[in-house]
């Protein structure tokens, strides 16, 4: 990593100088797909008050490779407060059409500035954040039979997030970059900076549809990069680099969709943390009955993604019980098992911790959904997701339902005993939550693993 590049200095700034668990090596192609879904937050979410407009500053390496895109940014600056582009001189903004816009700005890079070797997207909005900050591997990092042979086998180091604070960390740190070119553009962007995070909105920007968006741009950039190398390369290089590309993008996906099932634990205000809880839970529940190691992954990974498909659920759904739901907002509660099956569907590498999420809502006794899948029918790593969600559930508020104690929470999965639930298992759940109750134990509330990453090769 570049001393001087934002993103050690953003490193350096944060207090811990932890980056987020999206940083990584990345292929350009995938950092075009990201950007991508990133601009087009700003161009489909266009609020009607100019006062919630994004600053936005970017910068594009040498510039000229994405002056093909030059007009998507003149719209997107429609929308924007101000966009800085820092480029070289020779990059061909200056004389395109958004160049020349009143709210667009320029920074011609010097030759040697470390800029010329980065690539960084930052959005500031007073209701979101969001950012993805890369530079490119130098040759030396390159090893000699890895060396890019076509432009999308070029690298960076680089991570994305929504996080407010590295992201307006980041947004100083640039500004103060492009001082030197023009001080009086870095007094007016900082001005911005702080009129946004000075006047935040009170409603929070939904960026579950940005992270769906961001989940299909990869699935895409993955398939043009096996397309073009696939032309530009042997079979027998394919096949190597093919699994590289995927396991970086299946990583970035991976990531993608546990952001998503955050924001759906976010957006309940009642079970902020259901989806650490309930993974929690049933890996212990799955310890205690001698799961092997890899379904317990399996298990542990399904039990954070087990309330994706709430992702675009509205909020009533958060704040009322199933019974007062109204029609539409029961059926996303009615088929979240489905819907967050659709969604990990995209992603092959996921396809039995899809299957575990499909089947979370089956019964014991066969009256279940969605395919009325009876006994031992059902995946056990299912079985016990499912019993599991149910328990903990009923430990938290929602609408006018108050929280359970754990024993009666209990009590009322045990009455389900051979029709919705396994046995087995509510006898399994009844002795942690006895020995809990009796100071012996303590339930867990986050699993024993958060990923950094864990994926199973699709042929598993």
């Amino acid at each position: 990593m570049l001393p001087e590049s934002i993103l050690n200095q953003l490193k350096t700034a944060l207090p811990d100088g932890q980056l987020p668990s999206s940083y990584g090596v990345y292929f350009k192609n995938t950092l075009v797909a990201l950007c991508h879904a990133l601009e087009d937050h700003i161009l489909q979410s266009t609020p009607e008050n100019p006062e919630q407009y994004p600053l936005v500053l970017v910068t594009f390496q040498r510039g000229k490779w994405y002056l093909q895109e030059a007009d998507r940014y003149h719209e997107i600056a429609q929308c924007s407060r101000h966009i800085a582009i820092a480029a070289m001189a020779d990059s061909g903004f200056e004389s395109h059409k958004t160049g020349k816009l009143d709210q667009v700005s320029l920074v011609h890079l010097k030759e040697d500035d470390p800029l010329v070797h980065e690539w960084n997207l930052i959005i500031l909005a007073p209701d979101y954040a969001a950012m993805l900050l890369c530079h490119e591997l130098s040759p030396e990092e390159y090893r000699a039979d890895t060396q890019p042979q076509v432009d999308t086998e070029r690298k960076f180091y680089g991570f994305w997030t929504f996080d407010r604070t590295p992201v307006e960390k980041a947004a100083k740190i640039l500004i103060e970059e492009m001082r030197p070119y023009n001080p009086e553009l870095a007094d007016k962007l900082t001005d911005i900076q702080t009129q946004i995070t000075t006047t935040p909105s009170e409603e929070k920007t939904d960026l579950s549809g940005v992270v769906s968006r961001i989940v299909t741009y990869l699935q895409t950039s993955q398939q043009q990069l096996v397309t073009i190398n696939r032309q530009t390369r042997e079979l027998v290089d394919l096949e190597g680099q093919a699994l590289r590309l995927n396991r970086n993008l299946a990583a970035s996906k991976l990531q993608a969709f546990l952001r998503m099932a955050q924001r759906v634990d976010e957006r309940d205000r009642d079970n902020p943390i259901a989806s650490l809880q309930v993974s929690a839970l049933a890996e212990t529940l799955g310890q205690l009955i001698d799961l092997p190691t890899l379904k317990l992954r399996r298990l542990r990974l399904a039990g954070l993604l087990y309330r994706i498909g709430l992702a675009e659920a509205p909020s009533e759904v958060f704040k009322q019980t199933p019974e007062q739901l109204n029609d539409a907002s029961y059926a996303f509660w009615r088929d979240r098992s489905v819907l967050g099956a659709q969604l990990l569907s995209t992603m092959s590498e996921l396809h039995a911790i899809k299957e575990i999420v499909k089947e979370q809502l089956e019964h014991w006794d066969g009256s279940g959904k969605p395919n009325g899948l009876k006994g031992e029918e059902i995946m056990i790593e299912a079985r016990i997701l499912g019993l599991v969600a149910h328990f903990q559930e009923l430990t938290q508020p929602r609408g006018d339902r108050q929280a359970l104690s754990l024993g009666e929470a209990l009590e009322k999965c045990l009455d389900y005993r051979d029709s919705w639930f396994d046995p087995t298992l509510l006898d399994s759940l009844t002795t942690i939550i006895r020995l809990t109750e009796m100071g012996l134990m303590a339930l867990p509330d986050r699993p024993s693993q958060l990923p950094a990453i864990w994926l199973e090769e699709a042929t598993k």
